[in-house]
């Protein structure tokens, strides 16, 4: 079984919790963890500076497209960044990680 970090921006901390408690609650993750970032980019031709929040949901590999859509439904940004990330965990990590999403 093949395990995964799905890594996303929002726009503040509510958001994030919001979309973590929503994914908990459809057994899409197993555990999520919420920081603040200040995240450069290019928007619309000019470069923003924003203070944004990344959560690291872990999950499944085979939940990740259902994790997409989720996120994407209640996310509030236009073009949210939605990432996957494989990962190799302890065995017993990943048992947990397993039983939590199943």
């Amino acid at each position: 079984m093949e395990f995964i970090f799905v890594y996303i921006t929002a726009s503040s901390e509510e958001e994030s919790k919001k979309i973590a408690e929503k994914l908990l609650e459809d057994r899409l993750i197993a555990c999520a963890n919420i920081f603040p970032i200040d995240s450069v980019y290019r928007w619309e031709g000019s470069i923003t500076e924003e203070r944004e929040f990344v959560l690291i949901a872990k999950t499944e590999e085979g939940k990740y497209d259902e994790v997409k859509k989720r996120v994407k439904e209640i996310h509030s940004y236009e073009v949210p960044c939605i990432t996957e990330i494989p990962i190799r965990p302890n065995d017993e990590y990943g048992g947990w990680l397993k039983g939590e999403v199943e």
